[in-house]
């Protein structure tokens, strides 16, 4: 059975050629020798690799931690363990962001009820902390 194109694993994969090219250039996938002058012909693995790429990406991983997950794929033994390990690690850096942006949002709770009832924006305690952190101008 021949492989599939570049075109035919976008589609089937649900991203875009360039997309597929980016994963190539990234080492995330391999890119076919090209027979002759025909296209490059995709093993029909290189979609379920895209796809663990791209599932991967939604829960937080980034492009070299996928990458090492997919060297994994190939041990046996210690791959659930080490695939394990960096999950935990990823949920622990998840919830280190969801605490820094409850830290925000009570802040920008507070500043906001603190803005109530103030005419002049020169006054504004947003304006304050804005300018403290660089953003106004």
């Amino acid at each position: 059975m021949p492989g599939n194109t570049i075109g035919q694993v976008a589609l089937n994969a649900g991203v875009g050629v360039e997309t597929v090219r980016f994963y190539e250039r990234k080492g995330l996938i391999e890119q076919p020798p090209r027979k002759g002058k025909a296209y490059r012909e995709y093993p029909a693995e290189t979609v379920r690799r895209i796809r663990f790429v791209v599932h991967a990406k939604q829960l937080g991983f980034t492009l070299r931690e996928i990458l090492g997950l997919l060297s994994l794929r190939s041990h046996s033994v210690e791959s659930c363990d080490s695939i394990k390990e960096q999950a935990e690690m990823k949920i622990a850096n998840i919830e280190e962001r969801i605490r820094g942006m409850r830290r925000m949002l009570s802040t920008l709770r507070k500043l906001t009820q603190a803005c109530e009832n103030r005419e002049p924006t020169a006054e504004c305690p947003l304006w304050d902390v804005l300018d403290e952190q660089g953003y106004a101008s």
